[in-house]
């Protein structure tokens, strides 16, 4: 089913992007879009619905409809493979570099024969074939070789949702077999980081069963390749290009090989030399007494702290960032976590590209056991992504009030909208109309190669207008796509804690942003945190979870959280916003 799902994706995909490069009618590439987005999601295979039913889906008109029907009967689509023979097969890769738009990509392609990203490379050694072409100039040229070198760069790591999925499932896999004591994933995944290289998998197991635990392994699903296998160690790739190794240890070693590859390597170090000023030695497989030789700790990482005299410290804030000091002084934080989450303050409906009615969102959050939820759908800027102009979103705020009122009792259900921060500062609507909301956040979506002064300039504005309540995702960053915006962060914290509004972090696992070293001096500084999925779907609250690892690498409290105030506290600090 996803594969056959995925695929129709894929193809969709791919005609938005031949359809940008041949400069084709706007509509028609957003129903692309759009269409690529519903079929991805969907839990029915498209295989085995109907024209009929094909053609409920939003998004899913008569022609696309059509399309999929042609797929499942045939495994190809006529008018993709015709848009295919328009184009050079490697100009679409170009898409993938940030910065590159369709318009400059279509451009060096007649103006400089450039099809490929090796092609690219090529004429960037030679920039002044570039600089020939009308509209590239050298700072045009400087910013797509620095943005080729970031995205090959990027590309050699995973996002940690990517890899969370896939080291989820090797876990409960291994975990099945009755010969694996315990199994974990450890490394930079287990810590929370934003990107992670590869996956470290811990197992504890009788090294006479190694060979039971290592055939089970390289026999999953998405192994694609076994790249080492020995005794106590297996390395594979999967079919998605992930490394995966597998680490066999004796149940009486578990915890130091947990902590150990854990990591992190400055972490590690630290600890390494407290035990040593303590007269012992610490490595992957036991806490020991270098008089005695015996073992003082090792089956659990807890029991190594201690001995250690350090409080348990989580993974999260394992980067020698004065956790060792804080755990010695029983000064660690009490960190957020997922039961500490009683609001979602950014979601969007089907009003602008979500996939939800709004009361399909407040079920949903209210199955959760939250006590609020936020509708903020896209404004009128946002054209791609059906964004609300002045009348739809009156009408909006009067459809939001009906369910709110149809849900009084159960959850409170606010109006408010994802207010679009233009390049110079101002917001997408004007305050006459912002005031009618209950809740808006502002977020920058375009214009987000600003650096600088520009950039900080612009979002200080929208944190000034009195009626804004929270910074949606500042930076605008994509992981491994864009940079997004470089301001001043410090000024930024500054000005929302001066006026107590919060800064986002966008728990979606391709933003993160704000990033966890932004949110730690957002902290420090006393400014509030939002964590907000900016669900457009279903699945899309289960990406709290990565939100909350970047907080707690930021060693945020749930004080520290509007989503975690009481109900009561929430709309006091929404009021406490408004002039």
């Amino acid at each position: 089913m996803a594969d056959t799902n995925k695929q129709i994706a894929s193809i969709f995909n791919q005609m938005a992007d031949v359809l940008q490069i041949l400069d084709a009618n706007r509509f028609r590439i957003i129903a692309m879009q759009k269409a690529a987005r519903v079929v991805k999601e969907l839990t029915t295979d498209t295989a085995s619905m109907t024209h009929a039913e094909l053609l409920s889906l939003d998004g899913v008109g008569k022609g696309t409809a059509d399309k999929i029907v042609e797929f499942c009967e045939t495994g190809q689509m006529i008018e993709h493979n015709e848009l295919l023979k328009e184009i050079p097969k490697g100009l679409p890769d170009l898409l993938n570099i940030p910065g590159l738009g369709a318009k400059t990509v279509a451009l060096l392609w007649k103006e400089a024969d450039i099809v490929s990203i090796k092609s690219l490379e090529r004429a960037l050694k030679k920039p002044e074939l570039l600089t020939s072409i009308k509209g590239l100039g050298q700072k045009k040229i400087d910013m797509i070789a620095k943005n080729l070198a970031f995205a090959e760069q990027a590309g050699k790591r995973h996002t940690i949702g990517r890899a969370h999925l896939k080291a989820v499932y090797f876990v409960a896999q291994l975990r099945q077999l009755k010969e694996v004591k315990q199994a974990a994933y450890a490394g930079s995944l287990r810590r929370g980081k934003e990107t992670i290289g590869d996956i470290d998998i811990l197992v504890a197991a009788d090294p006479k069963h190694a060979s039971i635990v290592t055939e089970r392994f390289t026999a999953l699903e998405p192994v694609e390749d076994v790249m080492l296998s020995g005794k106590t160690k297996t390395s594979v790739r999967t079919k998605g290009g992930i490394q995966v190794d597998l680490r066999i240890i004796a149940p009486e070693s578990y915890g130091a090989a947990l902590m150990y590859f854990t990591g992190s390597k400055e972490h590690n170090v630290v600890l390494r030399e407290r035990a040593q000023s303590m007269g012992m030695t610490l490595s992957e497989y036991a806490l020991t007494d270098k008089q005695t030789e015996k073992t003082v700790a090792a089956r659990t990482e807890e029991e190594i702290y201690k001995a250690l005299g350090l409080d348990f410290i989580p993974p999260e804030l394992r980067e020698d960032r004065g956790e060792i000091i804080a755990a010695e002084e029983h000064k660690l934080p009490k960190l957020v976590t997922q039961r500490d989450i009683h609001a979602e303050l950014h979601a969007h409906t089907h009003a602008s590209d979500g996939l939800l009615s709004i009361r399909e969102l407040a079920g949903l959050a209210y199955d959760r056991g939250f006590h609020t939820i936020a509708v903020t759908d896209h404004s009128k800027s946002q054209v791609q992504a059906h964004g609300l102009d002045e009348k739809r979103l009156e009408q909006h705020i009067k459809d939001i009030h009906a369910v709110r009122d149809e849900m009084a009792g159960k959850i409170h259900v606010l109006a408010g909208s994802e207010v679009d921060i233009l390049a110079d500062g101002k917001l997408d609507y004007p305050n006459s109309l912002l005031k009618q909301l209950d809740i808006v956040v502002a977020s920058p979506h375009s214009a987000l190669s600003q650096t600088g002064k520009k950039a900080t300039d612009r979002l200080i504005k929208a944190i000034n207008n009195p009626y804004v309540h929270i910074i949606g995702h500042p930076t605008g960053r994509l992981l491994a796509r864009r940079e997004g915006m470089s301001p001043d962060m410090n000024t930024i914290i500054k000005a929302a804690a001066d006026r107590g509004i919060a800064l986002e972090i966008n728990a979606n696992h391709h933003r993160l942003d704000l990033r966890d070293t932004h949110a730690r001096a957002a902290i420090e500084a006393g400014c509030l945190l939002a964590i907000n999925t900016d669900a457009h779907r279903p699945n899309d609250f289960n990406e709290l979870q990565y939100g909350l690892l970047t907080a707690r690498r930021a060693w945020a409290e749930p004080k520290n959280i509007v989503n975690c105030f009481a109900e009561d506290k929430l709309m006091g600090w929404l009021k406490s916003c408004r002039p």
